[in-house]
């Protein structure tokens, strides 16, 4: 990797308070094929010359090794071999390092290219365009896709999702009953496929009834209804819905932006607004405080999501 590159992140407090300012950032990088890879820059640790990485038996596919970093041992994963791409006898000098569920992990890439601000209206689902190779669309990890200035797609991984391929899905025990009405609800947003299940299925278990929104801006639009639904019968909102769960990083609308707008308005009034994030750093928790959440919890933990829902909806 060049030395330029190494010096294209910089580390993620840096980047406080500048979310949900009109767009996402997107480290763009490439796995040796004519498709753009994209991966959104709060999930980035940092960019570096791979370094030596030590094979070790019976790991899942894909997880090439281990390697030392600043102290703790990093799972290395080939990332071409999970979106289909030819990833035979190709080294990978330059890793991505990401944050997920308190742990990191480093992703090979063949290069990196730079970091770009995307404003949230060119950034959609990947059901919304057309994609010109469907190979990493079939495989199901790309959470958005993008359009370049020069007509080029940027497809954007789900980070999370490939994660939880090879730390497995979590196990959802038994829990607690929550003391809700019949008529109340949570309403949730993620874009993650994997953790709108084990939201789902945490409801599910707590007996609690559900609403759900795959983005920021779709979970505006049907809160927004919502709203105007109770308005019109005479009645408040926040009598029926009880929580609002809001992922940090989505498309065509983040979580701190949705909250913020949630929290302006009144109709949202003592409704309190929860962030589940896959990233556990004091910095991630400042951005999540300052756009106004009243609590956040870290993703991928189901027990720990139960007890933090558990006094909201029992209020």
């Amino acid at each position: 990797m060049q030395a330029k590159e190494a010096s294209l992140f910089s580390p993620m407090d840096s980047h406080v308070g500048r979310e949900g300012r009109g767009g996402m950032e997107i480290l763009l990088f490439s796995l040796g094929t004519r498709e753009i890879f994209g991966i959104n820059v709060f999930k980035v640790r940092e960019v570096a010359q791979t370094p030596a990485i030590t094979k070790t038996p019976n790991m899942p596919e894909g997880v090439e090794g281990v390697l030392s970093m600043r102290g703790h041992i990093i799972p290395v994963l080939t990332l071409a071999k999970f979106i289909r791409a030819d990833a035979s006898d190709r080294r990978y000098q330059t890793m991505v390092v990401t944050e997920f569920n308190r742990g990191s992990y480093a992703f090979l890439v063949d290069s990196v290219d730079r970091i770009i601000q995307v404003d949230w209206e060119k950034i959609r689902s990947p059901e919304r365009i057309m994609m010109s190779d469907g190979s990493a669309e079939q495989s199901g990890l790309i959470t958005a896709v993008t359009e370049m200035d020069d007509g080029s797609l940027v497809s954007i991984l789900d980070v999370e999702q490939i994660l939880t391929r090879v730390t497995g899905e979590s196990v959802i025990p038994d829990m607690p009953k929550a003391s809700i009405a019949e008529h109340q609800y949570v309403f949730f947003c993620d874009d993650s496929v994997i953790a709108r299940k084990e939201i789902t299925m945490v409801l599910e278990k707590m007996s609690v009834k559900f609403q759900q929104a795959n983005n920021g801006r779709e979970a505006w639009e049907r809160l927004n209804l919502l709203a105007n639904r109770r308005f019109e019968e005479g009645e408040g909102l926040h009598d029926s819905l009880k929580v609002i769960l809001v992922d940090a990083e989505m498309p065509e609308m983040d979580g701190y932006t949705l909250t913020r707008m949630i929290k302006a308005d009144a109709r949202f009034k003592d409704i309190p607004v929860i962030m589940h994030s896959s990233l556990s750093s004091s910095a991630s928790r400042a951005m999540g405080a300052s756009a106004g959440v009243n609590g956040y919890v870290a993703k991928f933990d189901p027990m720990v999501l139960a007890e933090t829902l558990m006094p909201y909806l029992s209020r």
